[in-house]
């Protein structure tokens, strides 16, 4: 990447001091792509789908992190890669929820996966701004996916996980070298992905994905909603780069970049452990007849998870204010 030239030169909102190499997803990319088609090929086109769109986004973005392109051309490629992961089957066109029976989504379930991918995928793009917290998260997620998942299709996250694990001693604590858009598009797009798989597939599969990996991802997603809000309201362009995410403040607020990882990666794993316990606690409450039970659980584990969200960031808006930040 250095002969290359990619390097990410650091600017006012960057949390790096030193030109450093960017592009390290490429590996990350290579073992999805090698993985995802050895491992794919017997679980479906859908299944196939996911390493070559990913590929896809891949070479785009790392364009991208050679040329700067704005971001309506990151967006394209991102609609690209989903369309083509949809067309292959990778849609949630109905969704068993117990006690409730099958839910047929009709036009929504199309429209739901499109944008399920795209929040994800730009999610862990966003939050990829200290080492490790965004590729490390992903891999939790994929953890998550492995053991709820049936082997069959589980065994599909086991390329993204290993990727992220080859790439993580070269960017935590301390960064030798930057995932880049070509490693943080295409592993946001992946674990959005599976989850799609997941939620379509059978009964006690779809409750199980619908429950443990979107709470691990979470606290990233629940950062990127609330920066969203909070930016939208205040009149500043969305588009436009900055350093207003939570993780980035509690940063500029004082804490070492290696302790917000490690806060983010604890949030999603134990919102990954609650998720788990939710959903095995809720699938015994419908299977025994008590329904109502069940989907209290369910309920109770995202709230339960919201409310930690709720505390980092009303500790993060106090350390700010003793800091002195009032513009973020």
């Amino acid at each position: 990447m250095v002969r290359v030239g990619a390097l990410d030169h650091p600017v006012e909102r960057s949390s790096h001091t030193v030109p450093t190499p960017k592009g390290g997803g490429v590996g990350i990319v290579a073992a999805m792509v090698l993985g995802g088609l050895w491992f794919g090929h017997a679980a479906g086109s859908a299944a196939m789908a996911v390493p070559l769109a990913a590929l896809f986004l891949g070479v785009i973005s790392y364009l991208d992190d050679l040329y700067n392109w704005p971001f309506l051309a990151k967006l394209a490629a991102q609609v690209a890669a989903a369309a083509g992961f949809m067309a292959a089957g990778g849609v949630v066109r109905s969704l068993n929820l117990p006690p409730f029976g099958v839910v047929d989504l009709g036009i929504a379930g199309p429209v739901l996966t499109l944008g399920w991918i795209l929040f994800v995928t730009n999610a862990v793009n966003f939050m990829d701004g200290l080492n490790g917290l965004a590729s490390g998260s992903v891999a939790l997620a994929g953890l998550a996916f492995l053991v709820t998942a049936p082997a069959s299709m589980g065994v599909l996250a086991l390329p993204l996980v290993a990727g992220i694990a080859g790439f993580l001693p070269f960017n935590y604590p301390s960064a030798r070298i930057f995932m880049g858009d070509v490693g943080s598009q295409p592993a946001g797009f992946a674990v959005s992905a599976l989850v799609v798989l997941g939620a379509s597939g059978g009964p006690q599969q779809g409750a199980l994905m619908l429950v443990a990996v979107p709470l691990v991802l979470l606290p990233m997603l629940a950062d990127v909603a609330f920066t969203l809000v909070r930016r939208a309201r205040g009149g500043a362009r969305l588009t436009q780069a900055h350093r207003s995410h939570l993780y980035q403040v509690a940063n500029r607020a004082g804490m070492p970049a290696w302790r917000v990882t490690l806060i983010y990666w604890g949030m999603a794993a134990g919102c990954g452990a609650l998720g788990l316990w939710a959903s095995g606690a809720a699938m015994a409450s419908f299977a025994s007849g008590t329904a109502g039970a069940g989907v209290i659980i369910l309920a109770a584990s995202g709230a339960a998870a919201l409310t930690g969200f709720g505390l980092w960031a009303l500790y993060v808006a106090r350390r700010a204010a003793r800091a002195g930040i009032t513009v973020w």
